[in-house]
């Protein structure tokens, strides 16, 4: 897990981890890379749980070089299992019974694979994040959000990160997620390197509980706001700056990546110019 300065939300989900039904012969270590958050956070996480192992950050880690901290210090203490877990999502107290159910369902049957929960809007109840499909299309390609199904598992080509279940034998492949990332992209990235590797991501069936999308407003996809703001976010780490936005395509979208090189910053300063970059529906 990684943190910042999202107390209660930190804490609630923990809470919903902690309680978790239907484990049996499970040993289950929490590492939380808290990325040095000023609104209490590590002092209230040593108080409610001081089971977990808390690292520091230096603020500047954001999400997916948080999250390479927390993963690399668990991999070096060895697990059979690991799970990257969001500090926003709330879990069904029977989520990572279901999660290790739906593994060990794909072991039985061959498959050495990712598993990954959906997740849906407390506020719309419509899935949020999940398993994701590449697909392409003529000139276009890009990633789309697929539905879980209530009853089966679904092969995907990758996933959000925010409860999905990594075996050792793929870690030991693949490593940790990659440093290109500040941010975002570093789990979707590893989902596709997982499958190009021979590795299967399987969405396991149904809901595993609620996470709230995050919003556009404020960012580099608000074109309410002024273009000098969103240009500034766009270029920042929780935005998509252009070297990790080419490490990106470049490893992913094969022979059609230079379509998409300007795609992200021509959309920022005319977003109704049309272009081969252009979002799939």
């Amino acid at each position: 897990m990684a943190s910042y300065n999202r107390r209660r939300r930190t804490i609630a989900s923990l809470a919903s981890l902690f309680q978790q039904k239907g484990l049996k012969e499970i040993q289950l270590d929490v590492y939380l890379l808290d990325d040095a958050s000023n609104d209490g956070t590590e002092e209230a996480v040593r108080l409610e749980f001081p089971q977990v192992l808390i690292l520091r950050g230096d603020g500047k880690k954001f999400w997916n070089r948080g999250m390479r901290v927390a993963f690399d210090a668990a991999m070096r203490a060895g697990y059979d299992h690991y799970v990257l877990f969001n500090d926003d999502t709330m879990l069904d107290e029977d989520a990572l019974a279901r999660l290790l159910s739906c593994f060990r369902a794909q072991k039985e049957a061959g498959n050495t694979a990712i598993v990954a929960a959906s997740f849906r809007s407390p506020v719309t109840g419509k899935r949020t994040y999940g398993g994701q499909r590449m697909v392409a299309r003529g000139l276009r390609i890009g990633l789309e959000a697929v539905e879980p199904d209530p009853q089966q598992a679904v092969v995907c080509d990758s996933m959000n990160g925010n409860f999905a279940l990594i075996p050792a034998e793929i870690v030991e492949v693949l490593g940790i997620l990659d440093e290109a990332y500040h941010h975002h992209m570093g789990d979707v990235d590893y989902g596709l390197r997982a499958t190009r590797a021979g590795f299967k991501v399987i969405m396991a069936p149904g809901y595993f509980g609620t996470c709230q999308e995050n919003s556009s407003q404020g960012t580099w996809r608000d074109h309410t706001i002024p273009l000098a703001r969103r240009w500034k976010y766009l270029m920042s780490p929780k935005g998509l700056p252009p070297k990790e936005w080419l490490v990106f395509i470049t490893r992913h979208y094969g022979w059609r990546w230079p379509l998409y090189i300007i795609s992200p910053y021509l959309k920022t300063v005319a977003p109704r110019f049309p272009h081969a970059g252009s979002k799939m529906n």
